[in-house]
Formats: C-alpha cells, sequence, structure tokens
C-alpha cells in the first residue's frame, strides 16, 4: 500500500519504532492492522504498544490483539496455550542460552528443531548434531528480539498440515488456504 494512488500519504522511512512513533504523531490514525505487515508488521505492533505509543495516541490494535500476538510469538506462551486446550505438543524446552540447549539434547537425543520466538521464516532449522545445534541456536538467540528459541524433539516423518484460517467476532470462519508437506 505505497501507492499514492491508494494511500493519502506515502512515508519512505526505516521501519523503525521511531519512525513511526512520529508517523502514527502526525497521523493521528484511529487504528493499527498489523497482521497486514506479515512477522515484521507483528513485532512493530508489539514495539509500539510496549513503548506506549500506541496508547498516547489512542491507536487501537485491529484484528489481532496484543495478548493474542505475544500467544502465538512467544514460544512458551504458545505451548503453555496449546497445553492448556489439550492439544499435544512435542516434548519441548524453552531456552535463552546454550548450555540449556545442549541440556536439553543430552535428554532427548537429536535432530531437535530450533524456532526462534518472533522471528521471520527460516530463522531457526533442524540441528543433528552438537555442532549444528550450537551454530543454529546462537543465531536463534541473536535474531530473537526477546532472545528466546524454542526446542522441539523432531518429528520428521510426520505429515504436517497448517490451516489459515480467518474468523470474526461472531466466529464466522474462511479458510483461507491449507498447506501440507510429507517427509521421507
Amino acid at each position: 500500500m505505497t501507492g499514492s494512488d491508494i494511500a493519502g500519504r506515502v512515508y519512505i522511512e526505516p521501519l523503525t519504532c521511531e519512525s513511526l512513533a512520529a508517523i502514527i504523531e502526525e497521523e493521528r490514525p484511529q487504528g493499527l492492522l498489523p497482521t497486514l505487515g506479515g512477522q515484521t508488521g507483528l513485532n512493530l505492533a508489539c514495539l509500539l504498544a510496549d513503548e506506549g505509543v500506541l496508547e498516547r495516541f489512542g491507536v487501537e490494535m485491529l484484528g489481532a490483539s496484543l495478548e493474542s500476538i505475544l500467544m502465538a510469538e512467544d514460544r512458551e506462551l504458545f505451548k503453555a496455550t496449546m497445553l492448556s486446550i489439550g492439544e499435544p505438543v512435542p516434548l519441548s524446552a524453552t531456552v535463552v542460552d546454550l548450555d540449556n540447549a545442549f541440556s536439553f539434547a543430552r535428554k532427548t537425543g537429536y535432530p531437535i528443531i530450533v524456532r526462534p520466538a518472533f522471528t521471520l521464516g527460516g530463522t531457526g532449522g533442524m540441528a543433528r548434531t552438537e555442532e549444528e545445534l550450537a551454530v543454529i541456536v546462537g543465531k536463534g538467540l541473536k535474531v530473537s528480539p526477546i532472545g528466546q528459541v524454542l526446542l522441539e524433539k523432531s518429528v520428521a516423518g510426520w505429515k504436517e498440515i497448517e490451516y489459515e484460517v480467518m474468523r470474526d467476532g461472531q466466529n464466522n470462519c474462511v479458510t483461507i488456504c491449507i498447506k501440507g508437506n510429507a517427509s521421507k
């Protein structure tokens, strides 16, 4: 939505909390749709909320609340949410350092899936050795804005099906897409 034929004003600014706060102060929007910008939009919306920008200028998050974003992006909160509704999860641990990652690996064995919190896809991976674990977790801890990664016992070989569903306040649901793959 950067075309001037769509937007009343176009900003070419870095995507930082500071630059967005200045734009919000200037434009005084009523709402912010954080889910429209992918992972970057979600992370920036969380930063703006944490810094008090949204509250200071009376900007409402639309489409997803801060709590729901945190519940989906913070790996420990997501795991706790799944367990609270009776959904099984792979054997896992949330870690903030390599020592705890190695401890988890000694207990569970390899391969291990590494999922950094609040990051774009592709920042984690599968570690099959201690050396790979050190590299992937080290990178994950650096790129995660909260310095957190979820380690999971790999379920490679299982069928994975991902649903993206949109639901409104009256519980009407529309399936946006379904993606599936199977490892051998």
